[in-house]
């Protein structure tokens, strides 16, 4: 199959392929288990495992390495699984924007984030933004930072709240709350004994991030903090979500890093403690992104609430 030579049937195979095989694909390699995709996906196991051979068979390769704990994307799976996330996303946009003109007429604001939902400011602020506006519909999107910055363009999001700069041409933006940097240890890890940790405790780790935001700044600051290379643990990128990287913690594969805000969703077996070095914790600030010329009167009643909650920056400088 690794020499697999397109065919006039082949392309047709391709054709064959649905967004159902593409969004069974992916949940697997999230889950890196076909049992686990089937119970998120209510389905029946051998469906699913059947949906995942109909798609190989499509492209005419295999996806996915099977083993006695799962499975894991080959070479060529990864690639194809990182376009269908693109195709995803795209297609789940366009569905949001067919919502968001149907109730037009009711009031929408659609929020693009790269953090945790689970506590934290975030929540605190679409929860009373719910509680003041209770007819307003409110539609959350977790995405790459990339992906966000084009929803906004495109007014698939009216607004993105994210770590870190995200030059865009004709946005508006506003400071709002920085949090703490953790780092996450299976339970029985020799760290938790401390209350706090130190990045020079980290030497010798494994760090496991995930390829989605904020994974490549948390890199960037444990370069800036370790100078020296001899000084830093291993990284290990996965393309995976954050929640699969808390199951391969809890399976003693490494460590992690996070925001406080991900302190909310609990995961049996893990410890947070604050990360420091000599002058105190580590923090990245959150700033809102959105268009100027969005004219949503939903999005400006949002925006007077953050202004109110979060007063240490004007409104839209």
């Amino acid at each position: 199959m690794s020499n697999f030579q397109p065919t006039s049937r082949s392309f047709q195979g391709i054709k064959a392929l649905e967004l159902k095989h593409l969004r069974s694909a992916v949940i697997a390699a999230d889950c890196g288990s076909i049992r686990q995709a089937a119970e998120l996906l209510r389905l029946q196991q051998s469906s699913l495992s059947r949906s995942i051979h109909q798609t190989e068979h499509y492209l005419g390769f295999t996806i996915f390495e099977r083993y006695s704990g799962g499975v894991r994307p080959t070479r060529a799976g990864r690639s194809v699984l990182r376009l269908a996330r693109t195709i995803l996303e795209e297609f789940d946009a366009l569905v949001a924007t067919a919502n968001s003109v149907r109730t037009s007429e009711t009031g929408r604001l659609a929020v693009g984030f790269c953090t945790s939902l689970s506590a934290g400011n975030l929540q605190a602020s679409l929860l009373e933004f719910k509680q003041r506006f209770p007819q307003i519909e409110l539609a959350t999107v977790e995405r790459s930072r990339t992906r966000l910055a084009t929803a906004l363009r495109n007014g698939v999001l009216d607004i993105l709240i994210v770590t870190g700069s995200l030059p865009l041409l004709e946005s508006e933006t506003m400071s709002l709350w920085g949090e703490r940097v953790l780092v996450v240890l299976p339970e029985d890890h020799p760290l938790t004994a401390r209350e706090t940790v130190y990045w020079t405790d980290l030497r010798g780790e494994t760090v496991l991030l995930s390829h989605y935001d904020p994974g490549r700044e948390f890199e960037d600051l444990l370069v800036s903090k370790l100078v020296s290379p001899e000084d830093r643990p291993k990284v290990e990128r996965h393309d995976v979500s954050r929640g699969i990287i808390k199951s391969l913690i809890s399976m003693k594969s490494g460590i992690s890093l996070v925001l406080e805000s991900d302190l909310g969703a609990n995961f049996a077996g893990l410890v947070y403690r604050e990360l420091r070095d000599g002058t105190g914790p580590s923090r990245f600030d959150f700033s809102a992104y959105w268009r100027a010329d969005n004219e949503n009167p939903v999005l400006a009643a949002f925006l007077k609430l953050l202004s109110e909650r979060y007063p240490s920056s004007p409104l839209g400088r």
